[in-house]
């Protein structure tokens, strides 16, 4: 069992939740000020999607990304800065005509994806370590775009968050650490639940974290009623975890949650079973990250 774990707060994420909860955050100074929320709930790693302000869905807005980091950084939370470079790999393709990208498609090359993170340094970002069936839609990300963007993120000292949907995502992501392309402390993050990645359960989060090297770290998730059932799975698994909006809408079955709400309910999981929660400072540490800028 892990006997120190990190919380990472998945703030808001990307997907269509807007209509089906009262309070996503939408606009950069609500996102903001969740994840401080979350961070004095007890979340050592705010983990970061913006959206457009009017409408409430996905963005890549450079503009949106700073107002948030810069909104974290000038408050008095140390929480650790997540953000993504998963945005750029939405593909929906007309099914009568598969050449053709209808609604909803969103892609983007390498550095696109990495604009707002070379822009804002922030400790970490996310890689998702392979394309995937996801819902009734694909996310695209070659192998060629995986080698460029953790390069480049190694380059400029970002730690890349190895986002793993599937075992062979995590077969990719040990292939670029052969390749010198990954730092000798890599961090996975085991996704699981998501149409039609990994389920989440007890033997698949056991397969993949086995697979996960000796100086690794990585943590777990499950979404939506799988959330805190995998919180336990994953510290007991030695894993550290994640909670939040993005994942999962609900603190019981037709409680809306907020964001702190989650997190607590997490620290009291990871608490309850003997481990302590750790700090921001001592997550910077346990994940050799270069500390706040």
């Amino acid at each position: 069992m892990n006997r120190k774990v990190i919380i990472t707060c998945a703030v808001t994420g990307s997907g269509d939740t807007v209509g089906k909860h009262p309070a996503i955050p939408v606009t950069p100074e609500q996102i903001a000020n969740s994840a401080i929320e979350a961070a004095a709930a007890g979340a050592a790693v705010a983990h970061i999607h913006v959206r457009d302000p009017d409408t409430g869905t996905f963005s890549r807005e450079l503009e949106l990304y700073r107002e948030v980091v810069e909104r974290i950084r000038e408050s008095d939370s140390d929480v650790i800065i997540n953000l993504t470079a998963g945005m750029g790999g939405d593909l929906v393709l007309d099914e009568q005509n598969p050449s053709v990208a209808v609604e909803g498609t969103d892609m983007a090359n390498a550095s696109e994806r990495l604009a707002h993170i070379e822009a804002l340094l922030p400790e970490i970002c996310t890689l998702d370590c392979g394309s995937l069936n996801f819902g009734n839609s694909l996310y695209v990300s070659t192998p060629a775009m995986l080698r460029q963007m953790a390069a480049r993120v190694k380059e400029i000292g970002v730690k890349p968050e190895l986002e793993i949907f599937d075992s062979g995502n995590l077969v990719f992501a040990l292939q670029m650490m052969k390749e010198g392309l990954l730092d000798d402390k890599p961090l996975f993050q085991l996704c699981l639940g998501i149409p039609w990645g990994a389920p989440a359960d007890t033997a698949t989060m056991k397969l993949l974290s086995d697979m996960v090297p000796a100086n690794a770290n990585w943590a777990g998730f499950g979404i939506s009623r799988m959330q805190m059932p995998m919180v336990a799975q994953a510290m007991l698994l030695g894993g550290n975890v994640r909670v939040g909006l993005e994942d999962n809408l609900f603190l019981d079955k037709g409680v809306f949650a907020s964001n702190g709400q989650l997190v607590e309910r997490a620290v009291g999981i990871v608490e309850g079973l003997g481990a302590e929660v750790a700090t921001a400072a001592q997550a910077r540490e346990m994940l050799g990250l270069r500390g706040l800028q």
